[in-house]
């Protein structure tokens, strides 16, 4: 079993990992970085530093409800999380990461508005 990264633990909940196939664990975030554990295989983990968290992006329905959260790193690309209370972990995840990387992802009429604004500009 991998060792956790963080000396000290903030928030710990049970959570949903998106990366692959969906996977059933727990994510942990703590002051040197976000980890998620899978509680099925030991080998099936991700481990995330905060040097390495470009941006947070959030999903939000209804200017309220946030189902999923991802994570965009600099290298490795981006982690799509959700949780039974993903308002809490973005809370914790803001500590560290400062409220102007945390962001929300464009809406369904917002990507198709930027798609058809984008074909009649060139």
């Amino acid at each position: 079993m991998i060792g956790s990264m963080n000396t000290k633990k903030d928030l710990e909940m049970k959570a949903t990992s998106f990366l692959g196939f969906t996977s059933y664990g727990k994510i942990i975030v703590g002051d040197k970085g976000f980890e998620y554990f899978s509680e099925r295989t030991s080998k099936d983990y991700i481990q995330i530093p905060w040097n390495e968290v470009d941006k947070v992006i959030a999903s939000v329905y209804f200017n309220k409800w946030i189902p999923r959260f991802g994570i965009k790193t600099k290298k490795s690309g981006t982690f799509t999380f959700a949780s039974r209370d993903s308002k809490r972990v973005l809370r914790a995840i803001r500590e560290y990461v400062g409220a102007d990387n945390i962001v929300k992802s464009a809406t369904f009429f917002g990507s198709i508005k930027r798609g058809i604004s984008n074909i009649f500009s060139k």
